[in-house]
């Protein structure tokens, strides 16, 4: 009876410690899938959204044109309800907000050449960017390279339509690129010179 007992003891200390190995155990692969699905998921959100963020935005721009060259008349100034916005349906052969438009055929496809370098440098630094502000500034940039891009793919260039006028003095004639643009060229120079977060 005394070698029974003692048998008996010694299996339920056996399984108490090995029902604790088997919890830990549980507890350890739970904690690394956990840790792992959450840095997974990062990951995919990161490749997945920011191209669709991309696309998103070239579509607004590719939209946006189609619809000013539908509805407006070139070199013709439509009011608009807006304060210092009007419409104004130009071709803009240069850069940005109409500046180099010399309407040059050499000029205006290498600035494609130049605009193509540029996006597929911008691309690569989204994606190795760790910053998710800078990563979203990166991609508004981008965003509006590209739509700029196919739009120059046609003839070399770029379709223009809002018209920023102050005190009857015209300013730019310039598009949604040009806005996701500056937009984004605005917030990295802020992240980078301007603002400091609490902990640095």
């Amino acid at each position: 009876m005394l070698i029974q007992s003692r048998i008996n003891v010694l299996d339920v200390g056996i399984g108490t410690v090995q029902l604790e190995k088997m919890i830990f155990i549980e507890k350890f692969v739970k904690d690394v899938l956990q840790i792992s699905m959450k840095k997974v998921n990062k990951e995919v959100l990161s490749k997945i959204y920011l191209p669709i963020f991309i696309l998103l935005l070239v579509f607004i721009d590719y939209y946006s044109k189609s619809l000013a060259l539908l509805n407006l008349s070139y070199g013709q100034l439509n009011e608009t309800f807006m304060p210092f916005i009007d419409f104004l349906l130009i071709y803009n052969s240069g850069i940005a907000f109409g500046m180099l438009d010399g309407k040059s055929i050499y000029v205006s496809y290498l600035l494609l050449i130049l605009t193509i370098s540029i996006s597929t440098y911008l691309v690569w630094l989204i994606y190795n960017e760790q910053n998710p502000k800078k990563k979203i500034a990166l991609t508004l940039i981008t965003g509006g390279a590209l739509g700029n891009i196919l739009d120059r793919f046609n003839d070399g260039e770029v379709t223009d339509f809002i018209h920023l006028e102050i005190l009857e003095f015209s300013l730019f004639v310039f598009n949604f690129a040009d806005l996701f643009i500056t937009i984004g060229a605005i917030l990295i120079i802020y992240f980078e010179i301007i603002y400091k977060p609490k902990n640095e």
